[in-house]
């Protein structure tokens, strides 16, 4: 058994996939697995040329992020898990870094590094509250939001979710929350499982010592049908994550309005794409 099993998911982005397993430090006691969803841009001709050493799993469909990645989890031996995205470059220590907290933080269930866009500014998704109905109000009014990156403290702290871009995971608490929900197609599974993760007793953390760029969106907005199938696919999660996660604990109205709120950004949405 493996301590570390790093799990890439790819789909059409041969560049950034082979630009993202250069960055990956080379490690005996790790093990890396390239997942292709039925990539039509030769990832797997190119993976295998230049990385011969590394797993490959080919999927003969694209089979969404959940449902790849928890076949591929199932096959994996590590005793932890690193979901990492193909568009992400590492950086020296990060994984290694995170690796090292979780070990010896028991009750950590997940961590996460700084994950940075390519401008340098912080990637909202790696550092977020649930979207509450509370929550999204605020962040509608612009008053206060869970998806702000402003004010963060520059110390390891507990979160509410990380991104799937680089989510380190200790197996024994995936197995227990079952993994990624796969009602998910693409988004929204990692805010899911994260909340799966806090009700079941286990800390997400949040370690910004370290980080990732991660050139966000590679896959889905590569062309404009891609676009505006995540313009549709945000606004359905959200209402996907609301129904089995929150819609319980409300009243009817509270919940109507919520629905009404994602069908207006879905409208808004799909004009912008």
């Amino acid at each position: 058994m493996k301590t570390l099993s790093i799990i890439i998911l790819s789909y059409n982005v041969k560049k950034l996939l082979l630009d993202c397993l250069k960055s990956i430090p080379k490690n005996t006691d790790w093990e890396v697995i390239v997942v292709d969803n039925a990539s039509s841009d030769d990832s797997v001709v190119a993976v295998k040329k230049h990385f011969p050493d590394i797993t490959i799993v080919t999927n003969g469909e694209n089979l969404g992020f959940a449902k790849a990645n928890n076949i591929t989890i199932k096959q994996s031996t590590g005793k932890f898990v690193l979901l990492l995205n193909p568009d992400t470059v590492i950086y020296p220590k990060s994984i290694e870094t995170v690796l090292d907290y979780i070990k010896s933080h028991p009750k950590v269930g997940a961590a996460t590094c700084r994950v940075e866009l390519p401008d340098g500014t912080l990637d909202y998704s790696c550092h977020r509250g649930f979207p509450t109905p509370w929550n999204s109000l605020m962040h509608f009014l612009k008053l206060r939001s869970s998806y702000s990156t402003k004010d963060i403290p520059d110390t390891i702290h507990e979160i509410d979710a990380l991104t799937g871009a680089f989510a380190m995971i200790r197996r024994t608490a995936g197995d227990q929350v079952g993994w990624l929900d796969e009602d998910y197609f693409w988004n929204g599974e990692d805010i899911d499982f994260c909340y799966k993760l806090k009700e079941s007793g286990w800390k997400v953390v949040y370690i910004p010592d370290v980080k990732i760029t991660h050139f966000k969106g590679a896959s889905s907005k590569a062309t404009p049908q891609t676009r505006r199938k995540w313009a549709l696919n945000s606004t359905q999660v959200m209402e996907l994550f609301y129904k089995k996660r929150l819609a319980q604990k409300y009243p009817f109205f509270v919940n109507w309005l919520v629905y009404l709120g994602i069908g207006i950004l879905k409208f808004i949405r799909l004009i912008k794409n």
